[in-house]
């Protein structure tokens, strides 16, 4: 249906067709309504890992945001909020590495229960985020970064519950931290994918004018 429709792979058509609009709109929504939700379970769970999640879910709305009023601006304007975009998931993975190492040596054990009821919920919404933006998943740097996003979050609630079962098993708070440092290396990843697809748009856009 997506190569029916145009939309997959086809940045113009991803830049004015006002289903993108709407389904950016909706991640939107729900990055920033379950990001407040998740730092206030973090908290209470004590896991570095949820509130990692959170800053996630708060940055990808932010994020998210700022890919949808970048649909109307012209190419070079678009690879620079991409590039922004990568250069904050890599400040963000770098913050979390760091205070995972500083969590380490106090941290105690979270509330594996909740920890993984949340990380369910959190599942459950990123799944939908990455659903509604599949479709879109293919075109330039700022498509692609937001369907990064989506999926990157998915992946780290996977982990997130994974953990809530170790730390439950184990009582002990070295798998929330490891799934914190997996969340990070996430980031870092998808940051640099980011940066070389802006840069590289960038260069051509110079090269064009």
């Amino acid at each position: 249906m997506a190569d029916d429709c145009g939309c997959t792979g086809n940045t113009d058509r991803a830049e004015n067709d006002p289903g993108y609009r709407r389904a950016l709109w909706l991640v939107v929504a729900l990055n920033l309504g379950f990001g407040v939700i998740e730092v206030v379970g973090g908290l209470v769970a004590g896991s570095q890992a949820l509130l990692a999640d959170s800053l996630d879910f708060l940055g990808d709305g932010t994020i998210t945001l700022l890919g949808l009023l970048a649909l109307g601006w012209a190419a070079t304007a678009r690879a620079k909020i991409a590039y922004a975009q990568g250069l904050f998931l890599l400040t963000l993975g770098i913050g979390v590495i760091g205070v995972a190492i500083w969590r380490a040596m106090t941290a105690t054990a979270p509330e594996a229960e909740l920890m993984g009821g949340i990380g369910l919920a959190a599942l459950a919404v990123n799944v939908t985020a990455a659903l509604i933006l599949s479709r879109y998943r293919e075109g330039d740097a700022n498509v692609r970064a937001v369907w990064l996003f989506s999926r990157n979050d998915a992946l780290a609630n996977v982990a997130v519950i994974v953990a809530a079962g170790l730390v439950a098993w184990t009582d002990r708070a070295w798998p929330d931290l490891a799934v914190a440092a997996v969340i990070a290396a996430l980031f870092l990843h998808s940051a640099f994918e980011i940066l070389r697809s802006a840069r590289a748009e960038l260069t051509e856009s110079r090269h064009a004018a």
